[in-house]
């Protein structure tokens, strides 16, 4: 699916990591690895890992705060709230509602959505459609708790991961950084690449699963590889095409951080000559769907960006899946917007 979403505009960003620092060789211990393998496979140093009782929903609403403070926006001002995860605090409700609730929006539509790795972007793309008609200003959320469904012994998944989240404030308005095109794909016949087998409706969670461990993320590592260096170089041309650019246009790449080593070999394929890729996975790991957002707050807060400059953002992995959006920087971008009333949406 592609589309336009005319006059949407990021208004601010945010993001939030646990305290907890993960080395390479603590995560590589009980899977039989050293910080010097992981390092050579992944470029990942190390990650945040949650603390105990910390949830995908604290994370979410820590970043969201960040973005609602970077954007000048109350919660109060809010129409919709989406969180983009896989790792949800409970299979129902919502995470989203737990953030609602956090934040003391009361009113807004909240609701999950999971396209995994891929999910902010389907998020962006959900929430922008939704303001087109409605109004309003919105939040999207990026948020994962990837350690909580590690198995600590496998060494192809264990050492990949962190726990994070990012947020963007979106608005319908004439300033702030535009959202100027977006495209979504799905490849549903390589769904078993990644999953987590057990604990849903097709497998319920029973002492028998716990036993064989299908409770744990798994992911059939070479295949997802292939997946990314195959589709995604024709992918973002196309992408880049449809949207009316060149590749040369691109002046930054802020893809999903699944493995530095991969994203190396593959950046070049790319064929966008000016881009500068920006990663935030030495030190964050893979953070789901959290990684997007995350990396973008970090290249905005340390001035990485200038006005005009496009911005392509690149999500991958479970599904599979894989979301493009095509931002155009802006001077307005992080600057106190107008007081505007919450755009209630109708109840089903």
């Amino acid at each position: 699916m592609n589309e336009g979403l005319k006059d949407i505009r990021i208004l601010g960003t945010g993001a939030y990591v646990p305290d907890r620092i993960v080395s390479n060789d603590e995560v590589g211990a009980p899977a039989g690895v050293d910080d010097a393998w992981i390092t050579r496979k992944t470029a990942i140093r190390e990650r945040r890992w949650a603390r105990v009782g910390q949830a995908t929903s604290d994370l979410a609403t820590a970043a969201a705060r960040a973005a609602l403070k970077s954007a000048g926006i109350t919660s109060e001002q809010l129409s919709v709230i989406a969180v983009a995860t896989s790792t949800p605090d409970r299979p129902q409700p919502p995470t989203a509602a737990y953030v609602q609730r956090n934040l003391g929006a009361t009113g807004t539509a909240a609701f999950d959505v999971n396209a995994v790795c891929s999910g902010t972007v389907f998020a962006l793309s959900a929430v922008g459609s939704t303001l087109l008609r409605r109004g309003g200003y919105a939040l999207v959320i990026g948020a994962d708790v990837y350690s909580r469904i590690l198995n600590p012994a496998d060494r192809r998944t264990v050492v990949l991961f962190g726990d994070g989240a990012g947020a963007m404030v979106l608005g319908p308005t004439t300033k702030g950084t535009l959202v100027r095109h977006v495209a979504l794909h799905t490849f549903g016949e390589l769904a078993g690449l990644i999953e987590v087998p057990a604990g849903g409706s097709r497998m319920p969670l029973d002492h028998s699963g716990l036993d064989a461990g299908m409770q744990y993320f798994a992911m059939e590592g070479r295949e997802v590889r292939r997946f990314v260096v195959e589709q995604l170089p024709q992918l973002v041309k196309g992408f880049l095409h449809e949207a009316g650019v060149e590749p040369a246009d691109i002046s930054h790449f802020v893809p999903h951080q699944a493995n530095g080593v991969m994203l190396d070999d593959v950046f070049g394929d790319l064929g966008m000559p000016q881009a500068t890729m920006h990663r935030t996975l030495t030190h964050y790991a893979n953070t789901g769907a959290a990684s997007i957002p995350i990396t973008l707050d970090a290249a905005a807060r340390e001035g990485k960006f200038k006005p005009g400059e496009l911005i392509l953002l690149a999500g991958f992995g479970g599904g599979m899946a894989a979301s493009f959006a095509l931002i155009e920087w802006s001077a307005d971008f992080g600057k106190p917007q107008p007081a505007a009333p919450r755009i209630s949406l109708p109840v089903c």
